[in-house]
């Protein structure tokens, strides 16, 4: 940067302000490009350095340039390089949540994913030669449609010491991932028209596959950690659901878990009304407080349940490894639909994760895991405590569901978070009427405790920011 000549009165912030606008729209500084420091603007300008910040205020205040804590300043994207009080309205986000998952972020608060400094990942190459010398002509073999045995009697064995749930290999099925195990039950059950009972809130990615599928969706809503059960029942006996899509340990996005009282009652009705219960299990190893209880899986004696149990989250997401567990007739049909699907979960995949579910590795890392996950969820808790924000306090999972203050926007804070690669979610994607407008879901597990605190930081900032500009609108 060449050196700058202004003249030292009371207007020469704004001819700073004017000279940085231009070089900015004439793109000497791309998006998220650092500028230079306030102290070397004063050595080439010869300015006081509070002229060359109440340039850059300026320059902020039309949404040219944003601030990262103890960075310094920023050129922000085209997109927003406007100011608020020239826009009429927020612009929602139009997408969905895959859609949004990958916008670029420096704060990664929306997905639902873990941190993969806290994987194991450096064990796996140790199994992978172990699995190779087991398995030599492994890569020359198709997996059976079923999964493979082998992994299919240590997931029945885990499952009757761990959850109560008294199964044989036969009544599972191995899937890539849970979004696939959600599919095939949709893709089996579910045709244009037919109602379909969901929470509200509830996972957003559910709501889409079944929405395509044409399914009349009909929520069901949570209060204080439980389902009404009148209203299920009620609902049931006029609308004989297909199915009712539920995630009752570890909620996503709540954090809550169902008591043991209604996982019992809920498989009464299923089976009164011949509803099929579809219970959504990714969380339920990163608890807080305590094991959850059994699945309901666990408390239906009439086989209205069907299972699905991901392992991704918190070993290896690259591997996709999840289950279904269900009794007959649904497995056969779940198996001619996985058949027609992709003829069987790579088998590699299956085998690494086999090698590492059984050591006791997996034990001591489930312990430090959720350790680690406790201590980003008190960091996030902090921050939005300090900020007088209200939050649902999670018993396990890896997110929390915050309430926004009614003053402020949710569509325009994400937007202007979005613009400043701040990734979070709106609460309207979690209903199916696109309710919960003053909420959020902030994820705690992908960011490290010092992207957290520095994310939130700024996080706030724009919320006050917002908050400044609606008083003067």
């Amino acid at each position: 940067m060449n050196t700058i000549n202004f003249h030292n009165g009371a207007r020469s912030f704004r001819q700073l302000s004017a000279y940085l606008e231009a070089r900015i729209r004439r793109g000497d500084w791309q998006a998220h490009e650092k500028l230079p420091s306030v102290r070397q603007l004063a050595q080439e300008s010869g300015l006081h350095r509070l002229t060359i910040l109440k340039a850059y205020q300026q320059l902020k205040e039309c949404g040219l340039v944003y601030v990262r804590h103890k960075s310094g300043y920023y050129a922000a994207p085209p997109a927003v390089s406007a100011r608020l009080d020239h826009v009429p309205a927020p612009v929602v986000f139009q997408g969905n949540m895959a859609a949004l998952h990958q916008l670029p972020a420096r704060y990664q608060f929306s997905q639902a994913l873990i941190d993969p400094n806290l994987l194991p990942n450096h064990y796996f190459a140790e199994y992978m030669k172990e699995v190779f010398d087991l398995y030599p002509k492994l890569l020359g073999t198709y997996a059976q449609v079923q999964g493979d045995p082998e992994l299919r009697e240590l997931l029945a064995g885990y499952f009757r010491r761990s959850a109560q749930l008294h199964l044989d290999a036969d009544e599972l099925l191995i899937t890539s991932g849970a979004q696939q195990a959600i599919h095939l039950i949709a893709d089996i059950w579910i045709r244009p028209g037919d109602p379909v009972l969901v929470e509200s809130p509830t996972y957003a990615n559910a709501i889409d596959v079944f929405r395509q599928k044409g399914a009349r969706l009909l929520s069901i809503g949570i209060q204080d950690g439980c389902y009404d059960l009148q209203e299920i029942e009620q609902m049931m006996q006029r609308y004989r659901p297909r199915l009712f899509y539920l995630n009752p340990t570890f909620h996503n996005p709540t954090g809550i878990c169902i008591p043991v009282e209604q996982r019992k009652q809920l498989v009464d009705l299923a089976a009164q009304y011949e509803c099929l219960l579809i219970e959504d299990d990714t969380c339920s190893d990163i608890y807080f407080d305590g094991k959850p209880p059994a699945p309901v899986f666990a408390y239906d004696t009439e086989g209205y349940t069907i299972h699905i149990r991901s392992f991704s989250k918190y070993i290896s997401p690259g591997l996709r490894i999840a289950c279904i567990a269900a009794r007959q007739p649904w497995m056969s049909q779940l198996l001619a639909a996985k058949s027609l699907a992709d003829g069987g979960s790579p088998l590699l995949n299956q085998k690494l994760f086999l090698h590492y579910f059984r050591s006791d590795r997996l034990h001591r890392h489930l312990d430090k895991l959720r350790i680690a996950l406790r201590i980003r969820m008190e960091i996030m808790q902090q921050e939005l405590d300090e900020a007088g924000w209200q939050y649902e306090q999670p018993q396990g999972g890896l997110s929390l569901w915050v309430r926004v203050p009614d003053h402020l926007s949710v569509p325009l804070l994400l937007r202007e978070c979005l613009a400043r690669q701040i990734s979070l979610l709106p609460g309207s994607l979690f209903d199916i009427r696109e309710r919960y407008e003053q909420h959020i879901r902030l994820s705690f597990s992908f960011a490290s405790e010092t992207q957290i605190r520095e994310g939130m930081h700024e996080l706030m900032i724009i919320s006050r920011d917002i908050n400044v500009q609606q008083r003067f609108e």
